[in-house]
């Protein structure tokens, strides 16, 4: 097993929590010293007023390092100390300067304990979600993907707000009864879903290569979201479903196709596009919940031409003001595109269509282009 460096993984860690920079913070901290020193020199009570930078070390502890909360910890303690020395003569006991001291003391400390704790648990957080995505990077074969029948190219980001963990799912198995490519798209998502999507895609791989018919495959394939969701009901995690589409491509010109209620494939062909009409059955892991079991459906795929799978990262990206991207549209002015080229070219339109502040859902787009000797 691959170990994390532990300086590279702090480094890290900094990188992806950013805490405030240094200078910032002395400034900080010096802006509101000087505000409780002017407002005291006003009132006439400075002893009491320091009991506002009393709450300094509390406030860094929820935003900053360990280190930076310890020197906002000192310097408050630095501040009270001199202040109820020197101020001997407004009228205070020492009683109360010594509980005020106490007090900055008891405080601070508590604020670097409560600092150290946090950035452990954010550390702890951050390993498992690292760990998780370096399974995902693994189990998700790198593009492109080539077979005897086809070749498979797109792109794949998870794009969460911790931009680590994604829901959506492919893979491409060489079968003996054709090249048998799978997209998905798990409900939910971080860790919880990467568990989902990896009992798919294992199932996948396995029951590709046992099962003669589509059919089969996606019976398979719900048992094993099932199975899932039994061993989640135990540890208390949520069931899931997962929206899938199951396509068989092999020599003759036409492919097989089964929608667990996913998006539907486009095809690219003498430059047009269209959507090939076929069912929507439901998501894997809702099979008993149906009234009927998955249909395969065929369609025409002659040679030259491209299908292209989505997930509805793509098509439910929203502009600024809600209006949805069109995915068809964008397709059709792209479809001179080398298949190899246009998931990349979809997913950045997709992303300028959205705007630098939108926030984006993971994005899995494939091409299915048949092999030139097919």
């Amino acid at each position: 097993m691959t170990r994390t460096h532990p300086k590279s993984f702090t480094h890290s860690f900094e990188a992806a929590v950013e805490p405030p920079r240094n200078a910032e913070i002395v400034i900080g901290v010096v802006a509101v010293t000087a505000l409780v020193m002017v407002l005291g020199a006003l009132s006439g009570s400075l002893v009491w007023l320091l009991g506002l930078l009393v709450f300094l070390p509390g406030t860094a502890s929820a935003l900053c390092t360990v280190r930076q909360t310890k020197f906002v910890f000192a310097w408050t303690v630095l501040v009270v100390t001199v202040t109820v020395v020197v101020r001997h003569g407004d009228g205070r006991s020492w009683l109360d300067r010594i509980l005020m001291l106490l007090l900055t003391l008891a405080l601070g400390a508590a604020s670097v304990y409560a600092c150290h704790r946090r950035i452990h648990r954010e550390r702890e957080t951050l390993r498992l979600r690292s760990t998780a995505a370096a399974m995902q990077r693994h189990i998700l074969r790198p593009l492109p993907l080539l077979t005897d029948d086809v070749l498979v190219d797109g792109v794949y980001e998870p794009v969460q707000e911790d931009r680590l963990v994604g829901g959506d799912i492919y893979d491409v198995v060489a079968s003996p009864w054709g090249t048998r490519v799978l997209i998905g798209d798990v409900q939910g998502k971080g860790l919880p879903a990467v568990g989902a999507a990896f009992a798919v895609i294992g199932a996948f791989r396995e029951a590709a290569h046992r099962e003669p018919t589509l059919t089969a495959l996606a019976d398979a394939l719900d048992a094993s979201v099932v199975r899932h969701n039994s061993y989640a009901a135990q540890t208390g995690d949520d069931e899931r479903f997962v929206t899938a589409l199951i396509v068989n491509v092999e020599a003759h010109d036409d492919v097989q196709v089964i929608n667990c209620g996913h998006i539907p494939p486009h095809l690219l062909h003498d430059a047009t596009v269209t959507t090939p009409v076929i069912g929507s059955g439901v998501p894997l892991g809702l099979a008993e919940l149906a009234a009927e079991p998955p249909t395969v459906d065929w369609f025409a795929f002659p040679a030259g031409a491209t299908l292209l799978l989505t997930t509805d990262g793509l098509t439910e990206t929203r502009a600024e003001d809600g209006t949805f991207y069109p995915v068809t549209e964008r397709i059709t002015e792209r479809v001179s595109l080398p298949p190899t080229r246009l998931p990349h070219a979809l997913y950045d339109d997709a992303r300028a269509f959205a705007g630098a502040g939108a926030r984006h859902d993971d994005v899995a787009v494939l091409s299915i282009r048949r092999s030139p000797h097919r």
